[in-house]
């Protein structure tokens, strides 16, 4: 599989590490359509690395607020830096700026697994990233994707899951409605089908309806036994926070659950202090799991 490199960009953060942080558009080719990556990487290599898997409707950078104008996993990819971990945040095929052959109404959870699995063997083949220390983190519906791409592959040193879908019928079908869900499901696999959401009008065909029944991330999850750190907010009207307990229960292995009293965004509409100390707390489980 051949992976191309585009331009380079100098972030800017107001610490030494992330001042010095590289950032640079990847193109990880696939059938169908490339998948768009930034690779963020700190001063001096090889260095360990993080995964990004972004949620539904999302894109690389993830949500932007006031409080966090960047995006989530643009932040969180400035705090790893920090820390001396590279990342690489990747958009779905269909997300963000991945949509040259394929739409968002094509997207499945097959193929986001696809794209993960696809993203952890750049990432192997990358001589400034120390491949015995590679790790993963999934946000809500990309919580879901890395469940079954831990499980599915051997490459992860530590997991963490953000707020992560654990019972995808339930959950879409308050996001979408019930009756959206029934049709969907209805539908033919190519077949588009009109989704109202609070926060926009999309299109979504059959196949990412049927994979609300065929795919259970909680069962996918389980062959992996290494280290998991399950992130959860209290307050997440979106992920039922029982969520988290489905994953923990399926775990077989040396875990930590950490909860706050955060919704599904961790509260960023209105402060990043939250996520701040999310991603504190999920660097130091790394470090604590780093070969």
């Amino acid at each position: 599989m051949k992976h191309a490199i585009l331009t380079a960009v100098i972030a800017l953060a107001p610490t030494l590490a992330a001042a010095e942080m590289t950032e640079t558009t990847v193109i990880i080719e696939r059938p169908g359509q490339d998948v768009i990556g930034t690779l963020a990487l700190p001063a001096g290599d090889p260095a360990p690395a993080v995964l990004l898997l972004h949620g539904f409707t999302g894109s690389r950078h993830e949500l932007m607020t006031e409080a966090v104008p960047e995006g989530v996993f643009a932040r969180t990819a400035a705090r790893l830096a920090d820390a001396g971990y590279a990342s690489l945040r990747i958009d779905f095929a269909g997300s963000g700026e991945a949509t040259d052959e394929m739409s968002f109404a094509e997207t499945t959870f097959e193929g986001q697994i696809g794209d993960a699995l696809a993203a952890v063997e750049y990432l192997r083949g990358l001589d400034s990233i120390d491949t015995e220390d590679l790790f993963l983190i999934g946000w809500s519906q990309g919580g879901l994707v890395a469940a079954a791409t831990a499980g599915r592959s051997d490459a992860f040193d530590a997991v963490a899951l953000w707020n992560a879908v654990a019972t995808p019928r339930e959950t879409y079908s308050a996001i979408l409605t019930e009756e959206t869900v029934a049709a969907g499901l209805a539908a033919g696999p190519d077949e588009p089908v009109p989704v109202t959401l609070p926060w926009a009008e999309i299109t979504l065909n059959g196949a990412f309806f049927q994979g609300l029944e065929t795919l259970d991330p909680v069962a996918e999850i389980a062959p992996y036994d290494g280290p998991l750190f399950v992130a959860q907010g209290s307050l997440d009207t979106t992920v039922p926070p029982a969520s988290a307990d489905l994953y923990i229960a399926a775990h077989d292995g040396e875990e930590d659950l950490w909860t706050a009293e955060m919704d599904h965004v961790f509260n960023i509409f209105a402060t990043g202090d939250v996520l701040e100390e999310l991603i504190a707390a999920n660097i130091a489980y790394f470090d604590a799991h780093a070969d």
